[in-house]
């Protein structure tokens, strides 16, 4: 599977989001040159349709600028020169440092790092409980199960990262007191395939940032073969495990991919895969001026419980700042 790396052009000045991201992306691009993992930096355009979206480009562009990343408005005859079928009314913003990395073989390079010095590693296991040690200061005790098996295994450790995604939540609030306990929102995107031959853009397209939505809207990403597909979507959920396409979702999906893709097929455009988002709220995922809805990720050690730092809402742009997050936790714990 291919995902985006992402610049950090969306997340405010200070969160870790940012911090994070920025830090994060430069350890990606410099893990994949140096262990061959499959990457490419595709660049990403951010397109305006009327002046409403120009404005918040421009807020993007000087955003961008403040925190250092490169980003530049492309002319719109260049534009329609380089990606024709892009359909494009206003402004075009590129982000030259936003690529693509394959995601499943960067995962399968950390698991054998990880194995090749010395950890164990229990897929298919779930945690039934954790016990903490004199407050976690003689340790911790974790109760797993192995869905083959009705059997019980006890882990013992000096530390607990829960980095559980969409558990994580859940995790941490059957550790916490009730008083600190948080209340986890999913929100399910989903993505389409296209099946087409053309039109074939090389570049990612996504529309214009929307003040107070909780993604960036259905855009065009890419892999490593030039196939294209659209999403993600925000269907807000209650069940973390649904990952069912919802069909009654692709008219609407259609006609903002129309937006900037107008000659697509419609009818090559289908149900491919979804995922879900862990959230901490309905908030926003583009910082506004003051922050109000934004919702940052979590990343801290839990006071009164040694050794426990909890990750919490890693949703966009996780994945482009799990090396920079691992070196935080690290910090956290061991610095």
């Amino acid at each position: 599977m291919v995902v985006v790396i992402h610049a950090g052009l969306y997340y405010g000045p200070t969160s870790l989001k940012t911090q994070l991201c920025l830090k994060g992306k430069q350890m990606m691009y410099d893990l994949c040159e140096k262990q061959n993992i499959p990457y490419r930096n595709a660049k990403k355009w951010i397109l305006s349709q009327n002046a409403q979206q120009h404005a918040a480009l421009v807020k993007t562009h000087d955003f961008a600028k403040s925190i250092g990343v490169p980003t530049h408005f492309i002319p719109l005859s260049e534009a329609h020169a380089r990606e024709p079928d892009i359909r494009v009314e206003e402004a075009v913003l590129e982000s030259p440092t936003t690529g693509i990395v394959d995601s499943h073989a960067y995962m399968s390079h950390l698991e054998s790092d990880f194995q090749s010095k010395g950890g164990d590693l229990a897929c298919h296991t779930s945690v039934e409980s954790v016990e903490p040690l004199a407050s976690g200061s003689q340790g911790w005790k974790i109760q797993t199960r192995s869905p083959s098996t009705s059997e019980t295994t006890w882990i013992t450790a000096d530390t607990l990262i829960n980095s559980a995604g969409l558990a994580a939540i859940p995790l941490s609030n059957s550790v916490l007191p009730p008083s600190r306990h948080v209340t986890p929102y999913y929100a399910k995107g989903s993505y389409y395939s296209y099946s087409a031959s053309t039109p074939r853009p090389k570049t990612l397209v996504y529309p214009a940032p929307t003040t107070g939505a909780a993604g960036l809207g259905t855009h065009l990403t890419i892999d490593m073969a030039g196939a294209i597909r659209f999403g993600p979507d925000v269907e807000w959920i209650d069940n973390p495990n649904d990952l069912s396409v919802n069909e009654s979702r692709l008219p609407a999906a259609l006609e903002e991919i129309e937006t900037y893709l107008p000659s697509i097929q419609r009818e090559k455009v289908g149900l491919d895969y979804s995922g879900i988002r862990p959230k901490l709220g309905k908030g926003a995922a583009v910082w506004k001026g003051n922050g109000d809805g934004f919702l940052d990720f979590v990343i801290r050690k839990e006071e009164g419980f040694e050794g426990f730092v909890n990750l919490l809402g890693i949703e966009s742009p996780g994945l482009t700042s799990s090396l920079a997050i691992a070196e935080m936790v690290d910090g956290l714990l061991y610095k």
